[in-house]
């Protein structure tokens, strides 16, 4: 539905992301996984002129470290916060 241009061909990637393993983070994983699967992970988006899959507007942990302001650990507030958005 969101797809800027239907039918154009888009290229994919690979994402990973970074929960930790405990009692919140499972749940925060069986969340993500509805998520996935209602098509709320990810996004296409124009960039220079050619269609791209993106990280949509859920909040992912993409390293273990860098903090907060790298989309990393530690982020105290991070599993609260994803829990929040969906």
């Amino acid at each position: 539905v969101d797809d800027p241009h239907p039918g154009q061909p888009y290229k994919g990637g690979n994402f990973y992301a970074f929960l930790p393993d405990n009692k919140d983070g499972q749940k925060t994983a069986m969340l993500l996984k509805k998520a996935f699967e209602h098509g709320l992970t990810f996004q296409l988006k124009s960039c220079d002129g050619e269609e791209r899959v993106t990280w949509g507007l859920i909040p992912h942990k993409t390293s273990w470290h860098g903090g907060k302001a790298r989309n990393g650990y530690p982020d105290s507030q991070y599993l609260r916060e994803v829990c929040a958005v969906l």
